[in-house]
């Protein structure tokens, strides 16, 4: 009876240290204390949880005084993707910018600040960097989150964004593996499937996450997408073949697999995320990491009992949950013997890196601007990665250039004679995210332009489209330094 009794604690521990869960509010609730005392090792972070860096720190060393080998993750990955400056925009161009200025040198400068700062406040796991090829321009998830269309730009950038990162003393968990760039649906929303063959998976997708390993990347985040061509039968984070066999097998990994959030309805309305999370610890995957949208103990409470439940019926070896919660704890000693980064803060390598990301088309006839213009932004809807919590655009940057400067929002298929009503006699500047992704956004672009020839335009999504305006800048993303550097060609500032 006590042997029974010793097993089912640890067998109960192990489940718990294998979730990664996310929760709301500013402080952490009793609830999460108790169950870190109890096994949890890991909490996810979002901008819910977020309101200033001292904040964040009193948070983190909450949680730490309770497990003080902690892993505290975060989906940080700058650019359109950050949880540290939700409602500021981001100090850091995202992937897309890095890699359209292609020194890997200023990845990893940027890659060291941005960990320097989650390290500072006590953040020592960073869910990135994206490591998808955009091979689809038209994919409504990735975009400006990936470095871009080339494999091997990619795996370059991804290797220095590792290095970077991890040199902070956080560890980086390179996503989403085997490659979200080529699905044309989000996977926060239903399952997106990709029917290319293995060998051009090989050649491209793979790529990436072959240089993220040889760098050493601590953690892999599984997609929750489904490869026929690898599997036909179940998505990446579901699949053994990918994960184990693929990822561990043919790649060589041996760090933390992470699955993307369970209560992703590619998971969450297909198996459900209970019987989810036995399949993907059953699979190879490690972390189970849910929180984005279920943030309660309830469904820690139910994630457990399904995991041991699985243990108990057979259907989830009790040394693959062993070996899954080892590689957790293993992680944990790794951040918690990292030393504070020798490196001295470069706050201004964001905008360094956003100003040398621009792309400017137009400029040899263009008289900067010096009367306050009117500034239209048109608007789609954010994919759930990037929330709408976090402003976008130049104008706010162009409204402390040019004080005077007004801005609007616009969408549909009115949003260019709405603009144009709104703009009255001032000079235009629109600026538009995936212009190529948004018929709408086009048709309003050529409303403005045949009536104002003298518009400038400001692309802040993936520059497909053709450039066009009296001035285009496009600036390979919407963070705030990526305004801020667009704004200051527009005004000379």
């Amino acid at each position: 009876m006590t042997t029974f009794a010793s097993g089912t604690d640890t067998l109960t521990r192990d489940a718990l240290t294998v979730l990664q869960p996310g929760f709301t509010g500013t402080t952490a609730p009793d609830w999460l204390l108790r169950r870190l005392g109890e096994g949890l090792a890991s909490v996810g972070l979002f901008g819910r949880n977020i309101a200033s860096p001292d904040q964040l720190a009193a948070l983190t060393a909450q949680l730490r005084a309770e497990r003080d080998d902690v892993l505290v993750a975060i989906d940080e990955e700058g650019g359109d993707v950050t949880r540290l400056e939700v409602r500021a925009g981001s100090s850091f161009p995202g992937n897309h910018a890095l890699g359209a200025v292609d020194d890997v040198d200023l990845t990893r400068e940027v890659a060291l600040e941005l960990g320097r700062r989650l390290a500072a406040c006590g953040v020592n796991f960073n869910w990135a960097p994206s490591a998808d090829v955009n091979s689809d321009p038209a994919n409504p998830v990735i975009g400006v989150r990936s470095f871009g269309a080339d494999p091997h730009l990619a795996a370059r950038h991804t290797a220095a964004y590792v290095t970077g990162l991890q040199a902070a003393g956080v560890a980086a968990c390179t996503k989403h593996f085997p490659g979200h760039g080529d699905t044309a649906v989000d996977s926060h929303l239903a399952l997106p499937r990709i029917d290319v063959d293995a060998s051009l998976l090989a050649d491209r997708e793979l790529v990436p996450f072959r240089a993220a390993i040889a760098a050493g990347t601590r953690a892999v985040m599984s997609a929750h997408i489904l490869v026929p061509a690898l599997d036909p039968d179940r998505p990446a984070t579901l699949s053994r073949r990918i994960l184990t066999d693929l990822l561990r097998g043919e790649l060589g990994y041996d760090g933390l697999i992470v699955t993307d959030g369970m209560e992703m309805q590619a998971i969450a309305g297909t198996y459900g995320i209970e019987r989810g999370s036995v399949l993907a610890v059953a699979a190879g995957a490690d972390a189970i990491c849910v929180g984005g949208g279920l943030a309660d103990e309830e469904t820690v409470r139910r994630l457990r009992d399904a995991l041991v439940a699985a243990v108990r019926s057979g259907e989830l070896p009790e040394e693959r949950l062993a070996d899954a919660a080892e590689r957790i704890r293993k992680l944990a000693r790794w951040t918690a013997a990292q030393a504070a980064s020798p490196a001295a803060a470069d706050s201004e390598v964001g905008l360094r890196a956003a100003r040398r990301a621009l792309k400017v088309t137009g400029a040899a006839g263009f008289t900067p601007l010096t009367e306050p213009p009117y500034v239209a932004a048109f608007t789609p809807v954010a994919n759930i990665a990037v929330g709408d919590e976090t402003p976008w655009g130049v104008a706010a940057e162009l409204l402390r250039l040019l004080p005077g400067t007004e801005t609007g929002s616009f969408a549909g298929q009115d949003a260019g004679r709405e603009a144009l009503a709104a703009a009255g006699s001032r000079r235009v500047v629109a600026v538009v995210r995936d212009e190529h992704r948004h018929p709408w956004m086009a048709g309003a672009l050529d409303t403005l332009l045949a009536a104002r020839p003298d518009t400038v335009v400001v692309e802040m999504g993936v520059p497909q489209a053709s450039p066009r305006g009296a001035l285009h800048i496009a600036t390979h993303g919407a963070a705030r330094v990526c305004g801020r550097a667009a704004a200051e060609v527009i005004a000379g500032g």
